[in-house]
């Protein structure tokens, strides 16, 4: 499983006094106000940075990180990913799950004589405006979207990195 989890990533600078817009990869960008430090992700290393202010301006959110005062600082940081720890991360309903945990699952269907036999693996979640759409490589029929709704999905276990699914007519 996953122990951090990206927020956002830093698209340029904002004025001179080291702030930074960021574009934000989580659902909720509100959820940058509740922050009070993120990982920086350089690719080389991970920075903790404490965050001292959010604004939000158009689809970015503005952040000020302490210690960080001039664009100077900052700047080298452009395309790096901020991160949450797991534990920092939001809380999550009955039956919602990370997508980062979701991806690399084995598929099962209900309808196989054998149930362990793999159906594919969830290789990708599309976010719709009504609800999720898991991308399943399947071994015998390529690539299959099922809508995440509790008609299709029986079982996640995330533990066991294990789905159940329902294969409804007309999907395959």
């Amino acid at each position: 499983m996953e122990q951090f989890f990206q927020v956002g990533v830093i698209s340029s600078t904002h004025g001179i006094r080291g702030e930074v817009k960021v574009f934000p990869t989580t659902d909720n960008p509100q959820r940058f106000k509740k922050l009070k430090e993120v990982l920086l992700d350089t690719g080389k290393e991970q920075l903790t940075l404490e965050v001292q202010g959010v604004k939000f301006f158009k689809q970015f959110v503005i952040v000020k990180f302490k210690g960080i005062d001039n664009i100077n600082e900052i700047e080298q940081y452009k395309g790096c990913s901020l991160l949450v720890s797991r534990e920092n991360a939001v809380k999550l309903k009955k039956d919602e799950y990370f997508i980062a945990d979701l991806i690399g699952m084995k598929v099962y269907t209900d309808d196989r004589e054998d149930l362990e036999e793999v159906f594919g693996i969830l290789k990708d979640v599309i976010q719709t405006g009504a609800n999720e759409v898991y991308v399943i490589d399947s071994y015998e029929h390529g690539e299959v979207l099922i809508p995440a709704i509790r008609q299709c999905i029986l079982d996640v276990d995330i533990e066991k990195q294990r789905m159940e699914i329902h294969l409804m007519d007309g999907l395959i």
